[in-house]
């Protein structure tokens, strides 16, 4: 299928090479999976019941208290007639923000590198900034991932990244950054989007699954979509990943800004290298 001028995109072929490729990760391991009702987890997941099978596939839905679109998760699970679990993070997410807010963190915070400006909006607003609360979710969202794997048993974690999010920095280092393997992360939103309705036909389920594969993405707290929020939309930003062709210069230079910025969470951690032998 013909995509960009220069660039072509074989949906079949390479849902196919997913599909084996995660039969080759998996192993004779379970996956579980974390469900927010989105495209990414949505399309994982049914590549992931195609590789395995729909009984080796554990979703988790983790609401943050309440989820206006929960429904949705629940429709993915169902449709896909996996073993699913809602475990809502939000009791754990204010008792650790009540534990760091109450110990000497406030006191510290007087006399720290943290401006004043800073100081008085979590005084007020007795938050810890953007910062914290989109990231801290995220990661207790990996832990209870990582939890339930534990519980199963031979049960690996499936990463939901997609390329285009992974390189403006759109994921949460340590939280749905994280995984075991990662089926989508080296292809765009339109990419991805394509291998989901090749999935979902191939299941029976397009039909019921077609609003959700499209569903605009946003972020579930700021009420804007991502694109709203980047001020440039996936198209762009595919089309410049795959083709290097960009006609908005400021757009390019937010991309490639936003990019360099965000490649610590794409890259392994850096090691000091010592230079002293290992013998094993």
């Amino acid at each position: 299928m013909q995509m960009y001028d220069k660039y072509e995109f074989n949906a079949e072929l390479i849902t196919d090479n997913i599909i084996a490729w995660i039969r080759e990760q998996a192993g004779t391991c379970n996956i579980a999976i974390g469900i927010s009702g989105g495209k990414d987890s949505t399309i994982t997941a049914m590549l992931s019941v195609l590789a395995i099978g729909k009984d080796k596939v554990f979703g988790v839905m983790m609401p943050n208290g309440m989820q206006k679109d929960i429904n949705d998760s629940k429709k993915v699970c169902k449709l896909l007639g996996i073993n699913a679990n809602i475990i809502n993070i939000g009791n754990v997410c204010n008792d650790l923000a009540s534990a760091i807010w109450h110990s000497s963190f406030e006191d510290f915070c007087k006399g720290s590198l943290l401006s004043k400006r800073m100081q008085e909006i979590m005084r007020v607003n007795n938050t810890f900034g953007d910062m914290y609360d989109t990231n801290t979710p995220a990661r207790v969202r990996m832990t209870t991932l990582y939890g339930i794997a534990a519980i199963l048993g031979n049960t690996r974690v499936v990463n939901t990244c997609n390329l285009s999010e992974d390189w403006v920095g759109y994921s949460t280092k340590f939280g749905d950054s994280a995984g075991d393997f990662s089926p989508l992360a080296n292809l765009t939103v339109a990419e991805v989007l394509q291998v989901g309705v090749v999935c979902a036909t191939r299941l029976g389920i397009y039909d019921e699954l077609k609003d959700l594969i499209f569903k605009t993405p946003d972020d579930g707290m700021s009420g804007k979509s991502d694109e709203e929020k980047l001020g440039f939309t996936y198209d762009e930003l595919d089309r410049y990943i795959r083709t290097g062709e960009i006609l908005n210069l400021v757009h390019k230079e937010k991309i490639d800004r936003m990019h360099a910025a965000n490649l610590h969470k794409v890259t392994l951690m850096p090691k000091f290298e010592s230079g002293l032998e290992i013998r094993i």
